[in-house]
């Protein structure tokens, strides 16, 4: 993975926040908080927070007195999330490594992360991490994208960009979000960093936009596909963003825009 694919900073955050959330990940944050809230924890950590999609979900979930430190490898998403979240004395904000977490053994009752574990450059480490500040009964609850194939719009912006940048097209999305979807893998991985108990779905849900241009701005310049277009052309960004709306346009219309997402989501104790 270049290290490129790690970083959410410039204008991507802001974009990121308000474009990508709405469209695809705010539905899987009600589902982790639903999950979250269930184990009745005390003391909580977040790991890859993002703009804080999951956080307001679980905070929103969660009654007064408990501690929730949400940490992220990026400071400038953080800051956008610690922005949201004015005002609530439950949380901390830190700046992280998932692969190394600061925090001393057996800290926490509940472990959760939206979307990061993709990222880590090795997962079977990251788990170990996560099983090592959890709780004897904790309980670590995250989620990842399945197939590109079964994420309509970002499979069809992804195939636009290889028709725009035919030798050398951007291969972030399948490399990196939709890259880790094998169900036996992440089981696997889970095992060897020392989880018994492991319960893993599929969950379909409908991503909404209301414009082929807002999802094109949503993907092409919110996360570090940006990064991966500018590359490959610095002055064609926009031209990058045009040629995927005109493509989602052409399968979906000029209006509101509608496609299945898909991700597999995951319970692991010790």
């Amino acid at each position: 993975m270049p290290d490129t694919d790690k970083v959410f900073a410039g204008s991507i955050p802001k974009i990121y926040d308000e474009y990508l959330v709405p469209m695809i990940f705010a539905v899987y944050a009600e589902e982790i908080a639903k999950r979250v809230a269930a184990r009745s924890p005390s003391t909580l950590l977040e790991i890859a927070a993002g703009t804080g999609a999951v956080t307001r979900a679980v905070a929103a979930a969660l009654p007064r007195g408990i501690r929730y430190v949400a940490t992220d490898l990026n400071e400038p998403m953080l800051a956008v999330a610690a922005q949201r979240q004015a005002n609530d004395d439950r949380i901390t904000w830190r700046q992280a490594d998932g692969m190394a977490l600061p925090f001393g053994d057996s800290e926490f009752d509940v472990v959760c992360c939206q979307f990061g574990a993709m990222f880590f450059p090795d997962r079977v480490k990251a788990y170990g991490e996560v099983k090592r500040v959890l709780k004897g009964d904790g309980t670590f609850v995250f989620n990842v994208w399945d197939r590109i194939e079964d994420n309509v719009l970002t499979h069809e912006a992804t195939a636009a960009l290889e028709r725009l940048f035919p030798d050398d097209p951007p291969r972030f999305m399948i490399r990196t979000p939709h890259g880790y979807h094998d169900k036996a893998v992440i089981r696997g991985d889970l095992e060897r960093a020392g989880f018994r108990d492991i319960s893993i779905e599929t969950r379909s849900e409908i991503s909404r936009a209301p414009s082929a241009e807002y999802v094109a701005l949503a993907l092409c310049q919110g996360t570090p596909l940006r990064s991966e277009i500018e590359a490959r052309d610095a002055g064609k960004l926009q031209a990058a963003t045009d040629t995927v709306a005109e493509a989602i346009r052409a399968r979906h219309g000029s209006g509101p825009v509608e496609g299945k997402i898909q991700a597999i989501v995951i319970e692991a104790r010790l």
